[in-house]
């Protein structure tokens, strides 16, 4: 009986599937700029024991590792020593979250055997709960080698008394993901995650009590890791270098329906000017967490206050501001952001 109970209400939700689904974006980025975008991403470097996993790549922000180029984000596999480690890469993450929304990304996989791209979701409250009870949001893995090559596989990861995952996966019948783009997307509510390779739907995880978790905001990663306990180590047959590359990710909420997103920065930051050198003005852009009163003022080289630009409460999210220099001598200053415990400097030029 309780099998027959989930069949219908699996059927319901599908069919409910079938509706016009109208969806507004609401963040993206398309990659057209000549840098990664500091406002909207952050790289975690290293390999941190194998972030879990027994992975054998080093994670860098080096050129030869990403890079935007052509209206793409490319990372990059390569075979080198660095940092005691015989392969490096890149891993980003986004500055913010999203709670619900249809995620998505248009990405051509790299291929070969111990070769282990993925994008996919965490917790936003990873730090304070821990893994996997902060929820874990595979969009898209795939698992390089002879097998795999071929495959795109969808998964959640939660905690309930353990460990607990549920997944499926989409194999392209005559093709590797790498011979071409192919779009990787969830659909996510506040009942469901259903996955999607190019519009095929092939996987719908309907939410019990115990998932809390996935009620949440999460934060995307882009990655490219080499080796693994899941899909094993590169051999003979492996060829580096190996590339994802990602024509845009996106970030929908749907305006009619169960669940609308929120988009809330994980943490505090404060980005680069841009421009910088600059004449005379430049924009700072900064993000808060939480409420509470945020303080970002101009500083000479000795420390002396020559501009206080902010100086008010403000609500968490991302702001930014324009800086007009022209009543300074050209040189070189320094702009603080502060607002509770934390406090962060960076330096910007003055030019004439």
């Amino acid at each position: 009986m309780h099998k027959l109970i989930s069949v219908f209400i699996t059927v319901l939700i599908i069919q409910g599937i079938s509706l016009a689904q109208n969806y507004r974006l609401v963040w993206s980025d398309e990659f057209n700029d000549t840098a990664l975008n500091d406002f909207f991403w952050k790289y975690e470097l290293g390999n941190n024991n194998g972030w879990g996993n027994n992975e054998l790549e080093y994670y860098t922000n080096n050129p030869k590792n990403i890079t935007l180029s052509d209206g793409k984000l490319i990372i990059t596999a390569l075979r080198e020593n660095f940092g005691g480690f015989f392969y490096t890469s890149a891993r980003i993450l986004t500055r913010l979250s999203w709670k619900y929304g249809k995620i998505e990304a248009r990405i051509k996989m790299p291929h070969g055997q111990g070769i282990w791209p993925a994008f996919w979701m965490l917790g936003a409250n990873i730090n304070t709960v821990g893994w996997p009870a902060c929820g874990e949001i595979d969009i898209v893995e795939m698992i390089g080698g002879v097998s795999g090559d071929n495959t795109a596989y969808g998964t959640a990861h939660w905690s309930s008394n353990g460990k607990q995952s549920k997944g499926g996966s989409y194999k392209l019948p005559n093709a590797k993901l790498s011979d071409d783009f192919h779009v990787y997307r969830i659909e996510w509510d506040s009942q469901k995650i259903i996955w999607y390779l190019d519009d095929v739907l092939y996987y719908l995880l309907p939410f019990t009590p115990s998932m809390s978790a996935f009620q949440a905001p999460f934060f995307i990663i882009l990655n490219l890791a080499v080796g693994g306990n899941w899909g094993g180590y590169p051999d003979a047959t492996t060829v580096f270098p190996q590339t994802m590359i990602v024509d845009y990710v996106r970030v929908s909420e749907l305006t009619t329906g169960v669940g609308s997103v929120t988009q809330t920065p994980n943490n505090y930051s404060l980005s680069q000017n841009y421009p910088n050198p600059f004449n005379p003005s430049t924009v700072i852009r900064y993000s808060i967490a939480e409420a509470g009163v945020v303080k970002l003022k101009i500083s000479d080289l000795l420390g002396r206050e020559v501009v206080e630009l902010v100086d008010k409460y403000q609500e968490p999210g991302n702001h930014q501001i324009n800086f007009e220099a022209s009543g300074l001598a050209p040189g070189v200053y320094f702009y603080t952001l502060s607002s509770g415990k934390f406090s962060e400097s960076k330096k910007l030029i003055l030019l004439k």
